[in-house]
Protein backbone atom coordinates (compact mmCIF):
# COMPACT_ATOMS: atom_id res chain seq x y z
CA UNK A 1 0.00 0.00 0.00
CA UNK A 2 1.35 3.43 -1.21
CA UNK A 3 0.14 6.12 0.53
CA UNK A 4 1.07 9.88 -0.24
CA UNK A 5 -0.20 12.82 2.41
CA UNK A 6 -0.19 16.25 1.83
CA UNK A 7 -0.45 18.57 4.95
CA UNK A 8 -3.16 20.90 4.51
CA UNK A 9 -1.92 24.46 3.66
CA UNK A 10 -0.83 26.91 6.47
CA UNK A 11 -3.83 28.79 8.45
CA UNK A 12 -3.34 32.24 10.34
CA UNK A 13 -3.04 30.01 12.91
CA UNK A 14 0.15 27.99 11.84
CA UNK A 15 1.56 31.48 10.84
CA UNK A 16 0.87 32.34 14.92
CA UNK A 17 2.23 28.84 15.80
CA UNK A 18 -0.74 28.17 17.78
CA UNK A 19 -2.03 24.59 17.92
CA UNK A 20 -5.18 24.35 15.96
CA UNK A 21 -6.08 20.29 16.46
CA UNK A 22 -9.77 19.63 16.02
CA UNK A 23 -10.73 23.54 15.68
CA UNK A 24 -12.24 24.01 12.31
CA UNK A 25 -9.67 26.78 10.99
CA UNK A 26 -9.89 27.99 7.15
CA UNK A 27 -6.61 27.87 5.46
CA UNK A 28 -5.00 31.52 4.94
CA UNK A 29 -5.15 33.36 1.95
CA UNK A 30 -2.79 31.82 -0.79
CA UNK A 31 0.57 33.26 -1.42
CA UNK A 32 2.52 32.62 -4.44
CA UNK A 33 4.90 30.80 -2.75
CA UNK A 34 2.40 28.49 -2.03
CA UNK A 35 0.76 28.57 -5.31
CA UNK A 36 4.46 27.23 -6.57
CA UNK A 37 4.63 24.54 -4.04
CA UNK A 38 1.33 23.32 -5.49
CA UNK A 39 2.76 22.98 -8.78
CA UNK A 40 5.35 21.41 -7.79
CA UNK A 41 3.56 18.44 -5.33
CA UNK A 42 1.00 18.63 -8.81
CA UNK A 43 3.98 16.88 -10.77
CA UNK A 44 4.47 14.85 -8.00
CA UNK A 45 0.99 13.14 -7.94
CA UNK A 46 1.13 13.32 -11.45
CA UNK A 47 4.28 10.44 -11.48
CA UNK A 48 2.49 8.87 -8.35
CA UNK A 49 -1.23 8.96 -10.10
CA UNK A 50 -3.59 7.13 -10.22
CA UNK A 51 -4.56 6.94 -7.00
CA UNK A 52 -7.83 4.71 -5.87
CA UNK A 53 -8.94 6.92 -3.40
CA UNK A 54 -8.48 10.79 -2.47
CA UNK A 55 -9.39 11.09 1.70
CA UNK A 56 -9.56 13.87 3.79
CA UNK A 57 -10.17 14.83 7.21
CA UNK A 58 -13.66 16.23 8.66
CA UNK A 59 -11.91 19.27 9.22
CA UNK A 60 -12.22 22.26 6.60
CA UNK A 61 -8.58 23.61 5.87
CA UNK A 62 -7.83 19.67 4.43
CA UNK A 63 -10.98 19.62 2.08
CA UNK A 64 -10.07 23.64 1.55
CA UNK A 65 -6.14 22.57 0.34
CA UNK A 66 -7.58 19.10 -1.37
CA UNK A 67 -9.80 21.73 -3.67
CA UNK A 68 -7.10 24.15 -4.64
CA UNK A 69 -5.12 20.38 -5.93
CA UNK A 70 -8.33 19.68 -7.68
CA UNK A 71 -9.37 16.85 -6.15
CA UNK A 72 -13.23 15.75 -4.76
CA UNK A 73 -11.71 13.98 -1.26
CA UNK A 74 -13.87 11.46 0.60
CA UNK A 75 -14.18 12.25 4.68
CA UNK A 76 -12.64 10.11 6.67
CA UNK A 77 -12.61 11.41 10.16
CA UNK A 78 -9.68 8.94 11.20
CA UNK A 79 -7.63 11.43 9.71
CA UNK A 80 -8.47 14.15 11.80
CA UNK A 81 -5.92 16.04 13.44
CA UNK A 82 -4.65 15.29 17.14
CA UNK A 83 -6.71 16.99 19.70
CA UNK A 84 -4.89 19.50 21.89
CA UNK A 85 -7.37 19.71 24.69
CA UNK A 86 -6.77 22.53 26.83
CA UNK A 87 -3.78 24.00 24.69
CA UNK A 88 -5.93 24.23 21.23
CA UNK A 89 -6.07 28.33 20.43
CA UNK A 90 -2.68 28.49 22.34
CA UNK A 91 0.99 28.58 20.98
CA UNK A 92 3.04 25.41 20.62
CA UNK A 93 5.70 26.87 23.05
CA UNK A 94 2.91 26.84 25.95
CA UNK A 95 2.28 23.17 25.65
CA UNK A 96 6.32 22.71 25.49
CA UNK A 97 6.51 24.62 29.17
CA UNK A 98 3.84 22.81 30.84
CA UNK A 99 4.88 19.25 29.18
CA UNK A 100 8.19 19.80 29.05
CA UNK A 101 10.48 16.73 27.07
CA UNK A 102 7.44 14.30 27.18
CA UNK A 103 6.03 15.85 24.33
CA UNK A 104 9.54 14.70 22.22
CA UNK A 105 10.91 12.17 24.07
CA UNK A 106 7.21 10.19 25.63
CA UNK A 107 4.41 11.26 23.36
CA UNK A 108 2.64 8.14 23.95
CA UNK A 109 2.53 8.75 27.81
CA UNK A 110 0.60 12.06 27.32
CA UNK A 111 -3.06 12.42 27.44
CA UNK A 112 -4.45 16.32 25.87
CA UNK A 113 -7.85 15.90 24.65
CA UNK A 114 -7.28 12.57 23.56
CA UNK A 115 -4.61 10.02 24.72
CA UNK A 116 -1.82 9.41 22.23
CA UNK A 117 -2.08 6.14 22.68
CA UNK A 118 -5.50 6.21 21.91
CA UNK A 119 -4.02 8.31 18.68
CA UNK A 120 -1.53 5.37 17.39
CA UNK A 121 -5.04 3.63 17.47
CA UNK A 122 -6.61 5.34 15.35
CA UNK A 123 -3.75 5.34 12.56
CA UNK A 124 -3.59 1.68 12.76
CA UNK A 125 -7.51 1.67 12.55
CA UNK A 126 -7.13 3.51 9.25
CA UNK A 127 -4.06 1.06 7.94
CA UNK A 128 -6.37 -1.61 8.11
CA UNK A 129 -9.15 0.22 6.93
CA UNK A 130 -7.51 0.77 3.60
CA UNK A 131 -5.54 -1.77 3.48
CA UNK A 132 -7.47 -3.08 0.32
CA UNK A 133 -6.03 0.19 -1.50
CA UNK A 134 -2.78 0.22 -3.80
CA UNK A 135 -2.42 3.38 -3.63
CA UNK A 136 -4.12 6.83 -1.40
CA UNK A 137 -3.69 10.10 -1.83
CA UNK A 138 -4.18 11.93 1.97
CA UNK A 139 -4.94 15.28 2.55
CA UNK A 140 -4.06 15.23 6.28
CA UNK A 141 -2.44 17.66 9.49
CA UNK A 142 0.88 17.96 10.96
CA UNK A 143 0.65 15.73 13.85
CA UNK A 144 -1.63 12.88 11.88
CA UNK A 145 0.95 12.49 9.15
CA UNK A 146 4.24 12.85 11.79
CA UNK A 147 2.80 9.80 13.55
CA UNK A 148 1.62 7.70 10.90
CA UNK A 149 5.51 8.36 9.54
CA UNK A 150 7.04 7.72 12.60
CA UNK A 151 5.02 4.17 12.96
CA UNK A 152 5.89 3.56 9.27
CA UNK A 153 9.38 4.08 10.12
CA UNK A 154 9.57 2.72 13.69
CA UNK A 155 6.26 0.59 14.05
CA UNK A 156 4.82 2.74 16.66
CA UNK A 157 4.29 6.97 16.79
CA UNK A 158 6.60 7.79 19.97
CA UNK A 159 8.87 9.26 17.21
CA UNK A 160 6.42 11.54 15.58
CA UNK A 161 7.51 15.22 17.17
CA UNK A 162 11.42 14.01 16.54
CA UNK A 163 10.31 14.59 12.53
CA UNK A 164 8.87 18.04 11.01
CA UNK A 165 6.24 18.57 8.30
CA UNK A 166 5.79 21.73 6.57
CA UNK A 167 2.28 22.86 5.86
CA UNK A 168 1.82 21.99 2.06
CA UNK A 169 4.61 18.93 2.57
CA UNK A 170 4.41 16.35 0.17
CA UNK A 171 5.26 12.43 1.26
CA UNK A 172 4.89 9.09 0.13
CA UNK A 173 5.40 5.99 2.45
CA UNK A 174 5.38 2.70 1.31
CA UNK A 175 3.73 -0.19 3.27
CA UNK A 176 4.38 -3.54 2.86
CA UNK A 177 2.19 -5.18 5.54
CA UNK A 178 -0.16 -3.95 8.07
CA UNK A 179 1.03 -4.50 11.65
Amino acid sequence: MQITLIRHLPTEWNNKTWLQGRRDIEISPLTDEHKQGILENQQLLTKRSPFDIVLASSLVRTHQTAKLYGRQPETESLLDELDFGPFEGKPKNKLMEEIGTAWVENPMSLMLGENLVDFERRIVQFLKKYRQYDNILVFGHGSWIRAISSYWKYGHINNMNKLTVANNECITLEFMTVR
